[in-house]
């Protein structure tokens, strides 16, 4: 592997870690100091469903990459 491609995952690394994402409706559902468990649990959620298809693709573009290393 390359420069670019540690680099790119380094990168990537750093960029996940402070993803809170929520959208402007969960948002304006969950303000207030009472909803503080609630709002994290959505946002463990969202995140949850975000990782999904991220593991997908990668297994998916990783048995493609050993089926073209055992056809040379």
């Amino acid at each position: 592997m390359g420069l670019r491609t540690y680099f790119y995952i380094l990168c990537s690394l750093f960029f996940s870690l402070s993803s809170y994402s929520q959208c402007a409706m969960c948002r304006a559902a969950l303000t207030g100091d009472e909803n503080k468990a609630q709002a994290a649990g959505v946002n463990d959620g969202i995140v949850y469903l975000m990782v999904i298809p991220y593991v997908l693709v990668g297994a998916i573009g990783y048995y493609i990459y050993l089926m073209k290393k055992k056809k040379q």
